[in-house]
């Protein structure tokens, strides 16, 4: 695995990043499509990235962070806060970085809240809200832990 390193629109925020697994996710859920004005594009980091500069996080959720440029608001990533088997898993902003760290399109999140007026070209795995909520969001018992 390559080592990244990428930084943000105004170059306030470097980052250092490995991908996990050399995928690009897309995401269209509606919370991403109003911090990005699109879809927010990442990939899965591995644990160790690093991030210098002015980096600000906000609560998204119940299970989740985002993160920030304080400078310029360009997006970092995406992090999971629940407890549990997910926990600090972090999906990192692939616009950071040139050529998206030669990731590859393969999953799109939230496919039935995309709007209309764009689609990606080719075959890709794609998982509904329903979808996504089943695969990643806390269940009762783990937010009791």
């Amino acid at each position: 695995m390559t080592v990244l390193n990428g930084q943000c629109m105004c170059g306030a925020v470097s980052v250092t990043a490995t991908s996990s697994n050399g995928s690009i996710g897309a995401c269209h859920c509606d919370q991403c499509r109003r911090w990005t004005s699109s879809m927010l594009m990442t990939f899965a980091a591995e644990p160790g990235y690093a991030a210098l500069g002015p980096v600000k996080t906000h609560k998204s959720s119940d299970w989740a962070e985002r993160a920030f440029c304080e400078e310029c608001g360009s997006a970092l990533w995406y992090r999971m806060t629940t407890p549990g088997e997910m926990h600090g898993h972090t999906q990192m902003s692939a616009g950071l970085f040139e050529n998206a760290g030669g990731n590859a399109l393969r999953l799109e999140l939230f496919i039935d809240k995309k709007p209309e007026g764009y689609a990606f070209d080719g075959e890709r795995r794609q998982m509904t809200e329903a979808d996504v909520i089943a695969a990643y969001a806390p269940t009762p018992n783990e937010d009791a832990q």
